[in-house]
């Protein structure tokens, strides 16, 4: 019998029985090929243009490579009522692939992983993956140009829902791995070329909250003087968080003694980006507010920090907004008292108000419930030029929205100068069989040495290599 899990909680329809999965074999296939013709139909005719407003609150079934959407602050709608969803997720359809531009193809690389997440490539090309419920890091060797693997090797095991993985120093030649668990940072030594670890874990990092919310993320500044952490926050929308905190003076004593935003109580310390020296000393708080910041990077182009976040539930449909966004230390997006700027929560009402001015607006806006979990800029040789400075971003999916969206993998678009226009573009789309039934859920996105794109799902717990269709010369 096959358990589906979300970021660690067990789904209440994910439990299949034989009917189910036969169902979904001969008939989830058909309806993802009708819906992407229709889908492919929408995109010739709107070729490049954005979808806007109240229209671009879309869901699976017209979404398809190449739908863009662009979502502002004005947009955001009046509070409304929660309507979970939650999605059986099945076998993959027989003969099924995800869907990718034209021009691309999708090939499966790796199958029936427990719950592959986070992915990362190494200076010299390998692949490292966390594979969280197995509580292992695995690295795959795959030949340039080719999507199979020729060695599939455990680097370390008797982990502990590892997720970020980094290597250090920066540059060609690093000597450590850094691997993010749900309650510590541990490293091991490492070469280019190590397929398995000898040594212990040592310790860097200890003592993170490991409830709840657990996915960790690690870099490194390109500077390799410090190494950031996201700590997502312990709950939804701290409703077990004492109204103010029991310090002298109160809020006000509170805030000369902590970060601008700074949660307290069963929430002390989350919520936030952590910054540390590269052994896990002098410790600070980067950006607070941050409710879920699954996965962040640097952008190339400008060495800025970049972060994808879940807001929060319980709001409607279509609010509030997941976003994208560069992350300037000393920030504060918000939570749990408001979301996109200054939009209080009625949850908190009354509650901190002193900070209603003082909100980061994120600088793309995602619809509302699409779980972004990974992140990556493009930096390569395999895809067109336009892709160059794009960067990509798994969407997990939705559960609490009446009809669900996500479940694909979307391109953001930047102009020349690396400033975000907004707009994001589906780019990897077709894990979705049915209202009810799903069989993909992307997770990590790296970009490898030769210029292709990898995927994890944890749906199926596959990994795919998408890459240019290269032309047949007769």
């Amino acid at each position: 019998m096959q358990h589906v899990r979300r970021q660690g909680i067990l789904d209440p329809k994910g439990l299949l029985t034989p009917g189910s999965v036969l169902s979904a074999i001969l008939i989830g296939g058909i309806v993802v090929l009708l819906a992407g013709q229709s889908a492919y139909t929408q995109v010739g005719q709107e070729a490049n243009k954005a979808l806007v407003g109240a229209t671009a609150f879309g869901d699976w079934h017209n979404d398809a490579p190449g739908v863009r959407r662009l979502i502002t602050a004005q947009d955001l709608p009046e509070i409304g009522k929660e309507e979970p969803s939650f999605a059986e997720v099945v076998p993959m359809p027989v003969g099924a692939r995800p869907r990718v531009p034209e021009g691309f193809s999708a090939e499966l690389v790796a199958s029936d992983l427990a719950q592959p997440r986070a992915i990362r490539a190494a200076p010299n090309g390998d692949l490292f993956v966390a594979n969280s419920s197995e509580n292992e890091v695995r690295v795959y060797r795959i030949p340039s140009g080719s999507s199979k693997p020729t060695i599939s090797e455990v680097f370390a095991a008797g982990l502990h829902q590892p997720y970020g993985i980094a290597f250090y120093p920066p540059g060609p030649d690093p000597q450590w791995i850094y691997i993010a668990n749900s309650s510590s940072v541990v490293r091991f030594p490492y070469k280019n070329g190590d397929l398995k670890t000898t040594a212990k874990p040592e310790g860097i990092v200890e003592c993170i909250p490991a409830t709840h919310h657990w996915t960790r993320d690690i870099l490194f500044t390109p500077d390799g003087k410090r190494l950031l952490l996201t700590i997502a926050s312990g709950s939804n929308a701290a409703l077990d968080m004492f109204p103010w905190p029991l310090v002298p003076g109160g809020i006000d004593g509170w805030n000369k003694t902590h970060p601008l935003g700074s949660a307290w109580d069963s929430e002390e310390g989350r919520a936030n980006i952590l910054s540390f020296n590269p052994d896990g000393t002098d410790e600070k708080v980067y950006a607070t507010g941050i409710r879920n910041p699954a996965g962040i990077t640097i952008q190339p182009a400008t060495g800025q920090l970049w972060a994808v976040v879940n807001e929060r539930d319980g709001l409607g449909n279509n609010t509030p907004f997941d976003y994208a966004t560069y992350v300037q230390e000393g920030t504060f997006y918000g939570w749990p008292w408001f979301y996109i700027g200054g939009h209080e929560d009625p949850r908190h009402k009354g509650e901190h108000t002193d900070l209603q001015d003082r909100v980061t607006v994120p600088d793309v806006l995602i619809q509302a419930h699409s779980a972004p979990l990974q992140i990556v800029f493009y930096k390569g040789e395999d895809f067109p030029a336009e892709y160059d400075g794009s960067a990509f971003v798994t969407l997990h999916g939705s559960w609490d929205r009446s009809i669900r969206t996500g479940y694909k993998v979307v391109r953001l678009l930047f102009d020349k100068s690396g400033k975000p226009t907004g707009e994001y573009e589906d780019f990897m789309t077709g894990f979705v069989v049915s209202d009810k039934q799903v069989w993909g859920r992307p997770v990590g996105v790296a970009v490898a040495k030769d210029g292709s794109l990898f995927v994890t799902e944890d749906g199926n717990g596959t990994i795919w290599r998408i890459s240019r269709t290269k032309s047949v010369v007769h």
